[in-house]
């Protein structure tokens, strides 16, 4: 009795290490490959699959995308400059069975052949192109990986460069020319500035000619504007003392055409006559 309980028992766990060993798991973010004594039955969808133990070999691979860094790899340029430059990739596997027979080590794989591929798709661009083509340079990386890794049963479906670092001298260089934009967008608004400046005054200039008065309320402008800083030194401009005589010369050109306008009886001593024909009385003191 003793022997048939043993032979009981263990039979129970062998049973139950067989059972053990026939039940797999697949995830839901996963598919299974099966393998049976050395060749490929088929893949395995998620949930509670069973095998034959030491017969059938279960290989589960993740279907979720994978993100790799791509190491920063000193790069020279179309134009003989040197970069270093990183990037990061993200891909999937799309096709289980591929992914184990295909190759060894995907995720290696890829990650060497990513490498390659940003040192060629940058070495054939030059500084400024890496620089603000980044958008295409991204593309054609990723298009040269799919064409590779698709046969792998892997879809790469994003690539970005995530870093570019330039040397000091470069940088100094790019700071130069930056500073120099500056500087030409700087003189050429204040080269505007002046013409449309010159084109005003030439407007001025023209309606001042016009009318000579003009010119001459300007000036006197001018000097209020000068009055109030209170300075103690007045400036008169040169037109301006010529504009006193012609001032004057006006005022005598209208006094005698009233004057002819006006009858010998009509005017009084101590009068002065003026433009519109009225005699003004001008008080005198002894």
């Amino acid at each position: 009795m003793k022997t048939l309980g043993v032979v009981v028992v263990v039979l129970v766990v062998l049973s139950l290490l067989v059972l053990a060993m026939a039940v797999r798991i697949v995830k839901q973010y996963e598919n299974g490959v099966l393998f049976r004594l050395g060749r490929v039955i088929g893949e395995r969808q998620p949930g509670l699959r069973l095998i034959i133990p030491l017969i059938d070999v279960l290989h589960r691979i993740s279907l979720r995308i994978v993100t790799m860094p791509i190491q920063s790899q000193g790069i020279i340029t179309r134009d003989n400059v040197s970069v270093d430059v990183s990037a990061v990739a993200y891909f999937k596997v799309v096709d289980a069975v591929k992914s184990v027979v295909a190759i060894e080590n995907v995720y290696s794989a890829i990650d060497q052949i990513a490498q390659t591929t940003l040192r060629k798709v940058v070495g054939q661009h030059t500084l400024d192109e890496t620089l603000s083509e980044t958008d295409k340079i991204n593309l054609d990386i990723r298009g040269i990986l799919d064409v590779t890794t698709i046969e792998w049963g892997v879809q790469v479906t994003v690539v970005e460069l995530k870093d570019i670092q330039l040397p000091d001298s470069m940088k100094r260089a790019m700071a130069r020319q930056a500073e120099a934009e500056r500087e030409k967008r700087a003189k050429i608004i204040a080269a505007e500035g002046e013409s449309l400046a010159a084109a005003a005054l030439g407007d001025a200039s023209d309606t001042m000619m016009a009318h000579p008065l003009a010119l001459q309320l300007r000036n006197l402008q001018t000097l209020v504007e000068l009055g109030v800083d209170k300075n103690t030194t007045v400036v008169f401009p040169a037109p301006l003392m010529s504009a006193i005589g012609d001032v004057g010369s006006f005022f005598a050109r209208e006094t005698t055409a009233a004057t002819a306008l006006t009858p010998p009886a009509a005017s009084q001593p101590g009068s002065v006559p003026i433009a519109n024909g009225s005699p003004e009385v001008v008080r005198t003191s002894n």
